[in-house]
């Protein structure tokens, strides 16, 4: 542990303020020497940049991600953010948002989030590793002979829009439009975005919206084996999701459900390679698939902040008190490398009997997809190893500028 702070970051011991430019290249490129030195001095610490208390210790945060005090639904209600005005630009986007289970609370989000959550595992997401694996063959099929490629585009992309298409049964050739309205919306949670970024993001909301309103009806008329039928039947008692929550539900299944799943896959391809040696060895067993997959998610996680409002006056520890409707951040990718949780946290360790990463959060906002990004991960990444096991890294990855998402902007390999 140092007690040296990073070039990038400037500290206050008495304040516990901490200014750290979140698009300085370098904590852009490395975030856990920043990381690592706050878990020595201030785990908890008040992020100028972001106006916002941060808690970083994994302790904390995990408590925190399940405190009923706090919430991800804006006081008032999603909407009340428009009462003022000024969003009349954002009317497409927000009216996405407010229906979405991830920006609400009990008992809507219960409701909502049982009956996506009923359709989705009534899929037994279990029974798609084989199409997993058969569509990294095919991915693979489609390179190999190049002897070079960037992965990203090339495998770690497609591949989770194709399963989440296919499941929710919309054309798999309609892929890299649904990557562009999803790139476009999800602009929207990054620092300092622009007018230009907020426009972008409202008509991509308006055309993912009326994209697919047009497959609603089409099986609202026949109905198939694919979820997005199954969203339309799914009911508990007499509540069934509106057409509204349906396509929110659908909109955010398929941004989540590929969105992290490439950020993660690249980070886990570029931890992976990085340890030298024969890379098949970490996937000898599904044992040994799914130990590694879970150290590639603790070691460089996809989604490194969280926020939550406070619902009252609220006393959330380390001496931080909070009013209703102030934010706290919630660091998932340093609390995921506390030393006081995880034993040489910066060694990349699949067996460490200390596992226990809060990558997919924590509570009633769990991520609703772990379960499939964890077997795209595992079945993925073995096909791709066992294909190519002389991968190597041609050129330096080099991370994207866009926390709280921490992934690569390219990932050249050759064999």
């Amino acid at each position: 542990m140092t007690s040296t702070a990073p070039a990038c970051l400037d500290f206050d011991p008495a304040t516990r303020r901490v200014r750290l430019d979140p698009h300085d290249d370098r904590f852009v490129q490395d975030p856990y020497g920043a990381y690592t030195y706050l878990h020595a001095v201030a785990p908890t610490f008040f992020w100028e940049d972001y106006g916002l208390w941060c808690f970083g210790g994994y302790d904390a945060v995990n408590r925190l991600l399940r405190d009923r005090r706090l919430g991800r639904e804006r006081p008032g209600g999603y909407l009340s953010i428009a009462a003022g005005g000024g969003r009349e630009h954002l009317a497409n986007f927000d009216a996405i948002e407010a229906n979405s289970m991830l920006e609400l609370e009990p008992p809507v989000h219960t409701r909502l989030r049982t009956l996506v959550n009923r359709a989705f595992v009534s899929r037994q997401v279990e029974r798609l590793r084989p199409r997993i694996e058969a569509l990294a063959h095919e991915l693979i099929d489609g390179f190999e002979a190049k002897g070079s490629i960037d992965l990203l585009p090339a495998f770690a992309a497609p591949l989770p829009i194709t399963v989440i298409a296919e499941m929710l049964g919309v054309p798999v050739a309609m892929g890299p439009q649904l990557l562009d309205w999803s790139h476009r919306m999800v602009a929207m949670y990054m620092h300092g975005r622009t007018r230009q970024t907020e426009e972008r993001a409202d008509r991509a909301a308006r055309d993912f919206a009326a994209f697919l309103r047009g497959y609603v009806a089409e099986r609202r008329r026949a109905p198939g084996d694919d979820l997005l039928s199954l969203l339309i039947a799914a009911h508990e008692g007499s509540q069934k999701l509106s057409e509204d929550e349906l396509v929110t539900s659908a909109i955010l299944l398929l941004n989540a459900g590929h969105e992290a799943t490439v950020h993660q896959a690249g980070n886990a391809i570029r931890s992976i390679l990085l340890q030298g040696g024969d890379p098949r060895r970490f996937f000898l067993t599904a044992e040994a698939a799914e130990k590694t997959v879970e150290e590639c998610l603790r070691f460089d996680a996809p989604l490194h902040m969280f926020t939550r409002y406070a619902y009252g006056e609220t006393d959330v520890g380390d001496g931080v008190t909070m009013k209703a409707g102030d934010q706290v951040a919630l660091l998932l990718g340093m609390a995921n490398n506390d030393p006081k949780a995880f034993a040489r946290p910066r060694t990349f360790d699949p067996e460490r009997p200390d596992q226990n990463n809060v990558s997919f959060g924590a509570g009633i906002h769990f991520c609703i997809g772990a379960p499939l990004a964890r077997i795209e991960l595992q079945a993925a990444l073995k096909v791709l190893f066992d294909r190519l096991p002389g991968l190597r890294l041609a050129e330096t990855p080099r991370y994207a500028d866009a926390y709280h998402f921490h992934g690569l902007e390219r990932l050249v390999v050759e064999w």
